[in-house]
């Protein structure tokens, strides 16, 4: 599931070409990015940064919604497995932190999955 979620998360900023959502998609996935890059998560767990607290409210929040979203049970039980567990830190709007995990559970649907010949 990780690896899907790691893809995914590849394949999705590819998607976007123009400047315009370029701009919005990076910025709307970037806590993301921690996921992706275990040593960058590393870091910036440890400078307690604003990233770092995004990303920690995006997890709790995904959490909290575990019945609405399912497939997010799986994939926090594989990122726990890593180290990485939310905290609320309440930074982030509740309106961001849900668009952030539809596009989440889109990864974890495979709708940005791309299956490759190995």
């Amino acid at each position: 599931m990780y690896r899907v979620f790691c893809e995914s998360y590849h394949n999705y900023q590819s998607n976007y070409t123009t400047e315009t959502n370029r701009e919005y998609r990076a910025k709307i996935v970037e806590p993301m990015e921690l996921l992706v890059d275990l040593d960058r998560y590393k870091h910036e767990m440890a400078s307690n940064s604003t990233l770092y607290m995004h990303l920690g409210d995006l997890l709790a929040y995904m959490e909290q919604n575990i019945e609405r979203y399912p497939k997010l049970k799986a994939f926090l039980w594989t990122l726990e497995s890593r180290g990485i567990k939310g905290i609320k830190f309440g930074i982030v709007d509740n309106d961001e932190l849900e668009e952030q995990t539809k596009i989440i559970n889109m990864f974890l649907n495979l709708q940005y999955w791309e299956a490759k010949d190995h």
